[in-house]
């Protein structure tokens, strides 16, 4: 079995192998395990870590069309806020055990994978297409409570809506609604654990007109309705 490795917070000191170089392993990094491998973390003192780290189950028909390396790879995403976001779900998955669990579960594991892979296989864009991109994401994060298109990203980094849609989609993994959406569920999450707010107040701030529409994007991301989410915080 492969394994991946997405440091979200603070760095380690990691070898792909027993016999391999030391590397950083630093906020925002991925790395590719195959398997035999003998992968190895050492954290330093008095520093705080968030490591995740998915198996991989090598053999499967889908994941050899991934064309995953042969030999440990290192990688840093510019989807870390999607990767931390699909790794709690499947954290969730697998603490719930809801019906169905271990097939989601499989689902978002490929996901990461095929992500991870195409990254991997594309190799970096450009410094200027990292700022870009980095210019475009907190413009989101200042108004995704709003609606947000391509015309609004185009503005903000001075190029065609056109050329921002592809690049935000190229960049991220995620449609512009989709990042939007994941900026607002994440939101919703904490409201719901650490607010008194009604499930129709969260949904008004984030911008849903339809309560609804909140809840059918809430359910689809966490798999649950949110009134679920919030008893079981409680």
């Amino acid at each position: 079995m492969g394994l991946l490795l997405l440091m979200a917070y603070g760095s380690l000191a990691l070898r792909l192998d027993a016999d391999g170089t030391e590397l950083e392993l630093k906020r925002g990094d991925m790395a590719y395990a195959p398997p035999g491998s003998l992968p190895s973390v050492h954290a330093g003192s008095g520093r705080m870590q968030e490591l995740y780290l998915l198996g991989i189950e090598a053999d499967c028909a889908s994941v050899r069309e991934l064309g995953l390396p042969s030999q440990g790879a290192l990688l840093h995403t510019l989807r870390l806020d999607w990767m931390v976001g699909r790794l709690r779900t499947l954290l969730e998955e697998d603490s719930d055990r809801e019906p169905g669990y271990r097939v989601r579960g499989e689902g978002i594991a490929l996901e990461i994978a095929a992500l991870w892979s195409r990254e991997a296989h594309a190799g970096r864009p450009t410094p200027v297409a990292e700022r870009h991109l980095e210019r475009m994401k907190a413009y989101i994060q200042d108004k995704y409570r709003e609606k947000v298109t391509k015309e609004d990203l185009g503005r903000c980094i001075g190029r065609t809506p056109n050329y921002a849609a592809t690049l935000f989609r190229q960049g991220t993994g995620q449609t512009i609604s989709g990042y939007v959406h994941a900026q607002r569920m994440r939101t919703a999450v904490y409201m719901l654990s650490e607010s008194l707010l009604t499930i129709e107040e969260i949904a008004d701030y984030l911008g849903y007109g339809e309560v609804s529409y909140f809840q059918r994007i809430f359910g689809r991301t966490f798999g649950m309705p949110p009134s679920r989410y919030a008893g079981r915080s409680d």
